[in-house]
């Protein structure tokens, strides 16, 4: 096709670390051998009337065409003097690129950074974790730097080969408990196999306002979608919109006074916002929760969350793992302000099998 490239100046090669162009760590961190390179790229009469973004990414293969649109919203990406910011604008034969291969914001993410972790279980395959409230668990916009992932790939060097390194469910940024993290290829796809499949029992604490009402035990099966007010929130959304996606949750009451319950949550799926949504669809948002209704009260400026009990079989050698945590101080002086007793046998006894 006569396709024109041509490397004007390099800096420093490093070897990368992955291979690949999925849409995770280890393809962002390959994707980045080069420091720093400026390329000219030619617009051959084929390309003629292309779109941008489509033309890049034959010109320069080696990169995938989301880095590449990166690269043009970041103005590395001019002709003629002009930065072009428009993935969809088109060019012309005979138009010459100047494209600088630089690091974005979203490369420099995928980096090791060491930080404490505090591991619950750990062996060649499987890694348990007790996330903090307040710990970001993958880089995004406003997050590119001292998340769980970064902390996962400077905890051991597999991690950097993984999808996500080795992340197979997220907690939000403000719930803390325990995760599950696959150390080898064979363990992740087990995982992610075992959690698809409901075969990872995922239990949640949750501290919510208002007395309790109605059974003890109740399930919710209720489509959660984008909130289409709010496009930072999720909701409950009607069956028939098919805007939403299927999702359950078994929440138990463990506890109760006049001001809030304590409840163990159980999840059958995984959406984003889900023990939330669902909560605040029952009328009892979580404390601290501003983002669906719920109010700080006692101390939490959190949402009230923990993830609390994992059951599992272990991916590679079958073994039944149960492991459970205690919420953090502000959630246990929560409870012990609004009138609820936290008793670990008790909490331990009312979690649903």
């Amino acid at each position: 096709m006569g396709l024109a490239s041509q490397i004007i100046s390099t800096g420093d090669v490093r070897e990368g670390s992955a291979q690949g162009h999925e849409a995770d760590g280890a393809a962002l961190i390959d994707e980045f051998t080069l420091d720093v390179e400026t390329r000219i790229c030619d617009i051959p009469p084929a390309m003629h009337g292309w779109r941008i973004d489509r033309a890049l990414a034959q010109l320069i293969p080696e990169f995938s065409r989301s880095y590449l649109q990166q690269l043009m919203a970041d103005g590395a990406v001019v002709m003629r003097g002009v930065a072009l910011r428009k993935p969809a604008a088109r060019i012309a034969a005979g138009d010459r690129l100047e494209v600088e291969l630089r690091p974005t914001q979203q490369a420099q993410a995928f980096v090791p950074q060491a930080m404490a972790l505090d591991i619950v279980f750990e062996d060649a395959d499987l890694l348990v974790i007790h996330k903090p409230a307040g710990l970001v668990v993958h880089p995004a916009a406003g997050h590119w730097t001292g998340t769980l992932l970064n902390g996962l790939l400077a905890h051991h060097t597999g991690a950097a080969s993984l999808p996500r390194a080795g992340i197979v469910h997220r907690l939000d940024k403000d719930t803390s408990g325990l995760m599950l993290v696959g150390k080898s290829r064979q363990a992740v796809e087990a995982l992610v196999r075992a959690i698809a499949a409901r075969e990872v029992n995922r239990q949640y604490l949750a501290l919510a306002h208002g007395r309790w009402q109605g059974f003890v035990e109740q399930g919710v099966d209720q489509p959660i979608g984008r909130d289409v007010h709010n496009r930072l929130r999720m909701a409950v959304v009607r069956p028939e919109s098919g805007t939403g996606k299927a999702a359950q949750t078994t929440v138990r009451l463990l506890e109760g006074s006049d001001q809030a319950c304590l409840v163990a949550c159980k999840l059958h799926t995984g959406r984003t916002h889900q023990i939330r949504v669902h909560m605040a669809w029952l009328d009892h948002p979580l404390v601290g929760d501003t983002l669906y209704g719920g109010r700080p009260l006692w101390g939490m400026t959190r949402q009230a969350l923990h993830a609390a009990r994992l059951k599992l079989r272990h991916p590679i050698t079958g073994e039944t793992l149960v492991f459970r945590s205690t919420p953090p101080q502000d959630m246990l002086a929560a409870m012990a302000e609004c009138g609820l007793r936290y008793n670990e046998a008790r909490v331990d006894s009312g979690f649903l099998e």
